[in-house]
């Protein structure tokens, strides 16, 4: 049987109040995790297994003309890019297999929306478009869906939920560091 209970809270200065059913909440939240996870680990793990794979051609070669953050793109793909294809692959895979472990769901749920919102200012157009990455959408393409979808898992706590952060909880060593515990969830 399904419990019902009632949230009440403040968002945006006002009081707001709705029912919601912790079993369909628990599910959707695991299902959530973990499909985001797969798609994260996914993107990281196809640039690890190819020897051939570099940010670097989509750093010089594939920013919109006029995107407002042009230059840092180009330091990027040629002073930085021993850091950044790294970062970028192993960013993404283990992230991505955190997510679906439901292990330090808030760190890696942070540091993917912060890919993310890497990625969605990339595509910003220049010019009369100014700050729309219209490739992908208006304004709001997939990257800020999965940032949004991210910072969402994180408030949640998500990988409390038949994940490895709810035992990892209880450990001495969590208890003991209370620090740690921001880490989680």
């Amino acid at each position: 049987m399904s419990e019902t209970n009632t949230m009440d809270a403040e968002l945006f200065g006002r009081s707001v109040s709705f029912d919601y059913s912790d079993h369909w909440v628990g599910y959707s939240l695991v299902i959530l995790r973990v499909v985001m996870g797969w798609v994260l680990f996914q993107g990281g793990i196809t640039k690890i297994l190819d020897p051939t794979w570099s940010a670097r051609g989509f750093l010089l070669n594939a920013i919109p003309e006029g995107n407002p953050l042009g230059g840092l793109w180009m330091t990027l793909g040629t002073d930085y890019i021993g850091l950044i294809d790294p970062l970028n692959a192993w960013g993404l895979t283990l992230a991505g297999l955190a997510l679906m472990l439901g292990a330090f769901v808030r760190w890696s749920a942070f540091w993917g929306a912060i890919m993310m919102l890497f990625y969605w200012a990339a595509a910003l157009q220049g010019g009369i478009l100014a700050g729309l990455p219209i490739a992908h959408g208006w304004v709001v393409d997939d990257h800020i869906v999965y940032a949004a979808l991210l910072f969402g898992l994180g408030a949640f706590g998500a990988g409390r939920i038949l994940g490895v952060d709810a035992y990892l909880e209880k450990t001495t060593f969590v208890q003991n560091n209370g620090w740690v515990k921001s880490l989680l969830g």
